[in-house]
């Protein structure tokens, strides 16, 4: 995976983001679900007592095309927005 750097709309919606010295802006509804993180296999220790641990990252599938080429056809991404706050991208088809 590999961190991106996400802007959001007021409504905490992504609406472009840079992959690789490249803007990319969102040009269908993003789709967002969650899933459980295998954090069994990355934590190095329990949570202290009524500290909040997140189990669950918000996943996005955003339909972006390059900025530079609006004409060009949507390249679909899923991104990560995983326990630290830090965007991801996990995948794209």
């Amino acid at each position: 995976m590999k961190e991106i750097v996400i802007t959001l709309n007021a409504e905490g919606v992504p609406v472009s983001f840079e992959l690789d010295g490249r803007t990319w802006v969102v040009g269908a509804e993003p789709v967002r679900w969650f899933e459980r993180r295998s954090w069994w296999e990355t934590d190095l220790r329990m949570g202290r007592q009524g500290e909040a641990r997140r189990i669950d990252v918000a996943v996005w599938q955003l339909q972006a095309r390059p900025e530079r080429n609006p004409s060009s056809d949507l390249v679909t991404f899923e991104v990560v927005h995983d326990e630290v706050g830090k965007w991801m991208v996990h995948a794209q088809s």
